[in-house]
């Protein structure tokens, strides 16, 4: 292929048509025809197998893992591909419009562990039982592109033992939690029977459904988002992803705003867009809000039962390159956005492969005698090794993904 030499390519991420997605961003975004009844959750690009982004060259389009195994060494950087043999990272787009799944993600010694132990069951990779597709883990962070909310960990243990005591139907609880913690609390109404949870909480929905549905629930509180969960479901059984939006932090952040989620600490995206960069990873245990597979005892396993102060990250800024940094402890990636003016530039060498994506307004990135433009809603893979410089004649906003030096 003619341009494989070349350091800037354009690349073109997947779609995943989710039913929590909504109907308009994403398709806005990167130009693609609304169709009636669609939704649009996730834009992908990355490596990872399930829907591998494609490089357009001068001959056609390659899938990127294709792509990069060509001559991993030159593309990803000797150390990245010493070190993780891959791209070790996958960035994302997402327009939650329904809230997700509750959701912990393992550390890779639990990866490992965990993965072996299924293939040795002979569960398939495919299998809606399966808990661990890979062997690694699921760091991510995420920075809101509009107003975002999300669970994020356990409230302090004085938050908890307060929204224990005000909601009526839960406040016999409130005994184990002070006896028996956060673990022993999470076990108790992880372990319920569906028939059990289903006497505890009707009470809690036909007191809040109607509030609800009349507006006067606030969006700080748990009882909306219970009741929004609930709102136009049609099974008579009440999931019991409810009792942890009572127990957890219920987070806003503003646009620009950014949190880690760190393996263990349980999770759950609400409502919002945002930019997500994570490893490449699809390894997930579910505690509720979803009708997929919960597995109670690996849950409880790789769950931080501890209290979490929420760190809402702003970045570190270096106005001279108008770039702000998501700075974390994860060595897999990095998530910076880059604002360019007219008299401001942006000037970087790649330490391995990274991928920019421009959010609003145009720029070009020019790399010795190569050039390259990137509109809203493109995407540019640029090789390992590379010194790039990136202008606009107006003004863009690009959030990059890369491998941290």
């Amino acid at each position: 292929m003619k341009n494989l030499d070349n350091k800037l390519l354009r690349i073109e991420g997947k779609v995943q048509n989710y039913d929590w997605g909504g109907e308009s961003f994403i398709p806005n975004l990167v130009s693609e025809t609304i169709k009636p009844n669609t939704t649009y959750a996730e834009y992908w690009l990355g490596a990872h197998l399930k829907a591998p982004s494609k490089v357009i060259t001068e001959e056609g389009s390659v899938s990127l893992d294709e792509f990069l195994a060509q001559n991993i060494t030159e593309n990803l950087g000797a150390e990245v591909a010493k070190d993780f043999g891959k791209l070790p990272y996958l960035f994302k787009v997402l327009d939650v419009s329904k809230m997700l799944s509750i959701q912990v993600h393992p550390s890779i010694a639990a990866a490992k562990i965990g993965y072996k132990k299924e293939n040795e069951q002979g569960i398939p990779l495919t299998a809606d039982n399966r808990n661990y597709k890979d062997e690694n883990h699921k760091p991510e962070i995420m920075v809101a592109l509009t107003d975002f909310w999300l669970l994020h960990g356990f409230l302090e243990s004085e938050k908890l033992a307060k929204n224990l005591k005000e909601t009526l139907e839960l406040s016999f609880l409130l005994n184990t939690f002070l006896e028996e913690g956060y673990l022993g609390l999470y076990k108790k109404v992880m372990e319920y029977s569906q028939e059990e949870v289903n006497t505890i909480l009707r009470p809690l929905v036909k007191r809040i459904l109607p509030k609800f549905v009349n507006n006067e629930l606030e969006k700080s509180s748990p009882a909306y988002w219970a009741a929004k969960s609930l709102n136009n479901k049609d099974s008579e059984d009440i999931d019991k992803g409810i009792f942890s939006i009572y127990f957890f932090n219920i987070l806003n952040l503003s646009r620009g705003e950014a949190i880690f989620q760190d393996a263990g600490v349980p999770h759950a995206y609400l409502e919002g867009v945002n930019m997500e960069l994570m490893a490449n990873s699809d390894n997930v245990l579910r505690a509720g809000l979803t009708s997929k597979h919960i597995d109670v005892e690996e849950l409880i396993k790789n769950t931080k039962f501890e209290e979490t102060i929420p760190i809402i990250l702003f970045g570190e800024e270096n106005k001279e390159n108008g770039e702000v940094v998501f700075k974390t402890k994860a060595k897999d990636f990095e998530l910076s956005k880059i604002e360019l003016t007219k008299t401001v530039s942006h000037s970087s060498t790649s330490n391995s492969v990274e991928i920019l994506m421009a959010l609003k307004g145009a720029a070009t990135v020019f790399q010795n005698n190569e050039t390259i433009s990137l509109d809203k809603g493109q995407s540019v893979l640029i090789k390992a090794n590379t010194t790039y410089k990136i202008t606009t004649d107006s003004e863009v906003e690009i959030y990059k993904a890369s491998v941290p030096k």
